[in-house]
């Protein structure tokens, strides 16, 4: 675990010179050495061809607290990996990795990852994402007129949904994207920048994610007209708008594939995965609704993801999207032993990048898997972050006592350490680029999932959580109806219709947890593009320092009361910090700074500037 005591390094503009670098480029890359570490020089060692390099690196500044070294790195293939050797006086020396120091022989899995490829669009990293489930959001006065399909279970507005079986899919409360236009004021004033709506084309469920077209927008949500009149009125405020595609499945009742069951001969047969034709065919985890897509098939590559004729780039631009989710993008082109998930991923990429000129976004849902082998850059831009954010920061925060089934494991959940939650954090920034890392979409709970609420319970907990995801690398993503405290114990059961009646009432707290914290990310930009150090772990409490050459923030949380935390000196420099949001008190003593807390306590301080080298 990195400490403040030990050297750092991360790839935000502090430590990196160029971060889109070109293939052959060489690059400036920078470490600082705390002077009490006892270190005495660097080197850079990075792989070139598969082989390694090492250089050595010259100091370029020496302060009252701590040494800055800088070394060329080259750029010897699209995805670089480096680390850096710490000398000792005695001959010896440890690695500097991703996760931190380490005094012994490692892999290459946790380098510090350099790529050739950009990032996601600024709008992202710096924004912040509201999810919306169209059908609980709001409904617009045409909702009531609009004639209902005959799977339709018609529900009214505020029953709670069925937390579990095949009729939640089907309960209909009426929501539209009219309904989302009309409440932009309130997304907006809360401090987001991109509504993220879950699948709007037509279906035989409210989820929407069995598709049966992906020609038209949902008659029930208003059709084509009321999608590019959200989308219009999202750019008109300088907001985003994405959307969310299915690539590894369709419902059985979309178009292709009851071409696919009627046509042998049909191209669309090629779409899909058969184990026999017509009646045995893949479907996703054995749903025979949601039969699997076959990527082998150029004509299906071109159709729905390859290029600006495809159904994925006709829904983007001025009057549509600016960017695509990817519904259970771990599964998209695999089965057995085939695996063309990268084929598909860099198609899509390269569609979007060329229909909105590098400005859009890709980003992938992994819910239960690993991305790191689909994020390295070329593909995926960023992922919704369960494994890196909301896993780690569900079991430090959790109800003890909860009930509440772990990702469906069948086990409740449990409470882990702040030792645990910051390692496996560590953990997920070390093994992308940091372009991805800062990227991904943090979350504290989805539509897939049980409430953050129902998870942790307890209002100061919640302001712990909340102020987390504000803070720590990432794009911070919340679901509609999380301002509002909204509860629910499974994916179905949380998917509340929204509370329109009393947002300054009985919501007001959780409104005002909302709105501040985001706030405090959309006015401080060390928040969306600093680099990031942890200044202190213990079991109960956490502290970490988000900082460009402009501004340096601290950030400390702790989950009970009682909490203490040691934070070196050389951390706060030299100035007395100054509290911008939360509590627990920040005080010098016997040489070095403290925070402490009676309670469960969420706090960021402004620290004084430390002398850094210019590029």
């Amino acid at each position: 675990m990195a400490s403040m005591a030990a050297p750092h390094h991360d790839g935000s503009g502090m430590y990196v010179s160029e971060p889109v670098p070109r293939l052959g480029q060489d690059v400036r890359v920078r470490v600082r050495v705390p002077r009490s570490s006892g270190y005495v020089g660097v080197r850079l060692r990075s792989t070139d061809d598969a082989e390694f390099r090492i250089v050595p690196a010259g100091r370029v500044l020496r302060t009252r607290w701590e040494d800055w070294y800088e070394a060329d790195l080259r750029i010897a293939n699209p995805l670089t990996l480096y680390r850096f050797m710490l000398l000792k006086e005695d001959g010896s020396f440890d690695w500097l990795t991703a996760t931190g120091v380490v005094d012994r022989e490692t892999g290459d899995s946790t380098d510090f990852h350099a790529t050739v490829f950009p990032g996601a669009p600024r709008w992202e990293t710096d924004g912040a994402v509201y999810q919306i489930f169209p059908d609980r959001f709001a409904r617009s006065a045409d909702s009531g007129s609009r004639r209902t399909p005959a799977w339709v279970i018609p529900t009214p507005w505020g029953t709670p949904p069925l937390a579990h079986g095949a009729d939640s899919g089907r309960q209909w409360y009426g929501g539209d994207l009219k309904g989302v236009e009309e409440h932009l004021d309130h997304i907006q004033g809360l401090g987001f920048s991109v509504v993220y709506l879950t699948p709007f084309f037509a279906a035989g469920s409210v989820h929407r994610y069995d598709a049966s077209t992906f020609e038209h927008v949902d008659p029930l949500l208003g059709g084509d007209g009321a999608l590019a009149s959200l989308a219009r009125a999202c750019h008109e405020r300088g907001m985003r708008l994405m959307g969310d595609l299915t690539l590894n499945h369709t419902g059985a009742g979309h178009d292709w594939f009851r071409r696919a069951v009627d046509d042998p001969d049909c191209v669309e047969r090629r779409f899909y995965m058969w184990r026999r034709w017509p009646d045995d065919y893949v479907s996703w985890r054995g749903v025979r609704s949601l039969p699997k897509l076959d990527w082998r098939s150029d004509a299906l590559l071109d159709r729905l993801v390859r290029g600006r004729g495809s159904i994925a780039a006709r829904w983007l631009g001025p009057d549509g999207l600016d960017g695509w989710r990817i519904d259970v993008a771990n599964q998209v082109g695999r089965h057995g032993d085939i695996d063309v998930n990268h084929r598909v991923a860099t198609a899509m990429r390269s569609t979007i990048d060329a229909v909105l000129d590098g400005q859009g976004a890709l980003v992938a849902e992994y819910m239960h898997q690993d991305p790191v082998g689909d994020l390295q850059g070329d593909g995926w831009q960023a992922s919704m972050n369960y494994g890196g954010f909301s896993r780690p920061v569900w079991t430090w925060l959790c109800d003890p006592d909860s009930d509440i089934d772990y990702m469906e494991a069948g086990i409740p959940f449990r409470r882990r350490s702040g030792v645990s939650m910051a390692a496996t954090l560590q953990e997920a920034v070390a093994r992308v680029p940091w372009k991805v890392a800062t990227a991904q979409w943090n979350i504290l709970g989805s539509h897939d999932t049980a409430r953050v609420r129902t998870i942790i319970g307890d209002d100061s907990l919640l302001d712990v959580a909340v102020g987390i995801l504000a803070t720590y690398p990432g794009v911070p993503m919340v679901f509609a109806g999380d301002e509002q405290d909204a509860e629910g114990p499974t994916g179905e059961g949380a998917r509340v219709c929204m509370d329109w009646n009393a947002l300054e009432g009985r919501h007001a707290r959780a409104m005002a947890r909302y709105g501040g914290l985001l706030r405090l990310h959309r006015d401080h930009p060390a928040l969306a593009s600093g680099g990031m150090r942890w200044a202190a772990v213990s079991d109960d409490a956490v502290a970490f320092l988000r900082e460009t050459r402009d501004e340096r923030l601290l950030v400390v949380a702790a989950r009970s009361g009682g909490c203490f935390l040691p934070i070196d000196a050389a951390f706060v420099g030299e100035g007395e910090p100054r509290r911008l949001y939360g509590g627990g008190e920040l005080r010098f003593g016997d040489g070095g700074w403290s925070w402490s807390s009676d309670a469960p306590a969420f706090g960021v301080w402004s620290l004084p500037p430390l002398r850094t080298p210019d590029w």
